[in-house]
């Protein structure tokens, strides 16, 4: 009659294999050490002094630029935002029709070019008989359209 050799209990952990366990365990927590990037702070650092630096620079620009100017290139501008409007609604839809992740950042880049759009086009308008137009552009067609690839851009990638 041959004797098997003792098997351990599943409850009970031998040293080695705490050991081991053990050793992964800090192999991974060094591993998500690293990947968290000591860049982070300092790009957040240099992005908020960025931004409030812009600040004093508002208030230059208020007191200096002129109410009224004329603009060389006006319609290459405005063709120029309408064709990235496009691209990022279209790029926006493809992406999300395939459950691509990379809809969230073209979305999140659209979003804000549809608000920039609406900010853009009713400022400009003040005053003009085109107003109304950019007011009902603005309210019914571009912020909506923002509001929902903000949504698309705030969502998980699955």
């Amino acid at each position: 009659m041959a004797f098997a050799a003792p098997q351990p209990r599943p409850w009970r952990t031998t040293r080695t294999a705490r050991t081991a366990r053990t050793a992964r365990t800090l192999r991974t927590a060094r591993t998500l050490r690293a990947a968290r990037s000591p860049r982070t702070p300092r790009t957040a650092t240099v992005l908020t002094g960025a931004g409030l630096a812009l600040l004093p620079w508002v208030v230059v620009l208020a007191k200096t630029m002129p109410q009224t100017t004329e603009v060389s290139h006006w319609s290459t501008a405005w063709i120029g935002l309408d064709l990235m409007l496009a691209a990022g609604l279209t790029g926006t839809g493809v992406l999300l029709r395939r459950r691509d992740p990379r809809a969230s950042p073209v979305a999140a880049a659209t979003a804000a070019l549809l608000v920039m759009d609406a900010w853009f086009d009713v400022t400009t308008s003040a005053g003009t008989g085109g107003q109304g137009l950019a007011l009902l552009l603005a309210a019914g067609a571009e912020l909506p359209l923002a509001v929902a690839c903000a949504a698309v851009a705030a969502r998980r990638p699955r």
